[in-house]
């Protein structure tokens, strides 16, 4: 119970304090969001995590009761969840997964050869604040194979769950990868769903992207 209170504190002082100053500022921007900007939905893929796992707090590049880190570049992640008339939505689930830094994801069914981290969490599951942010840290995804010569770029799933609205599954993408371009499942979006789904780089100490979800009422 202490090390969950401990867990508690630190998510809301590291998790919740950098947000409010650092997304709370798109509210104006915010306000402008029209039904023409949902953010696109997209395949869930076939890692989502299916063993249990205790730790899935906001820092995946520790695991509870483990001394090491994760290997790779170490990100943060400031987002922001509002319906489609820019109001803050408070309380979505985001629940989110992804590959290491080596492009393997922590899932008996994922084949990829490329070496596990035992150090790094995979899986997270936050709130948003009450201003709709949500901010966790991880290390940058790894590229890894998928089918026929087809190579994916770096990506975060994930999922927002709120009572009343529409559930979205979705992808997102790191900013001047050069497979984005190539990407099948990216390329099948228009350039305006494409930059919908693409977070921008906000800050480089750490290495820091913002990403802005438009959910829809149900």
């Amino acid at each position: 119970m202490k090390n969950k209170n401990k867990s508690r504190r630190s998510f809301l002082k590291w998790g919740f304090a950098g947000a409010v100053s650092g997304v709370v500022g798109n509210s104006t921007q915010a306000r402008s969001v029209s039904t023409n900007l949902l953010t696109p939905a997209e395949i869930e893929g076939p890692f989502y995590p299916i063993t249990a796992q205790k730790d899935k707090d906001f820092d995946l590049t520790k695991i509870d009761g483990k001394e090491g880190s994760a290997k790779g570049k170490a990100i943060v992640i400031e987002g922001r969840v509002i319906g489609v008339n820019g109001d803050p939505l408070e309380d979505v689930m985001v629940d989110l997964w992804q590959a290491n830094a080596a492009g393997r994801y922590r899932h008996p069914h994922d084949s990829n050869s490329a070496p596990l981290d035992e150090n790094f969490q995979g899986w997270a599951i936050v709130p948003s604040g009450s201003d709709g942010s949500f901010r966790f840290k991880t290390v940058y995804p790894g590229a890894y194979p998928a089918a026929n010569g087809w190579t994916r770029p770096p990506h975060i799933h994930f999922r927002f769950i709120k009572s009343g609205y529409a559930e979205l599954i979705t992808q997102m993408y790191f900013p001047n990868h050069k497979l984005n371009d190539r990407d099948v499942l990216l390329q099948r979006k228009s350039k305006e769903e494409q930059k919908l789904m693409t977070a921008s780089l906000v800050g480089k100490n750490p290495e820091t992207y913002r990403y802005t979800v438009v959910l829809m009422e149900a």
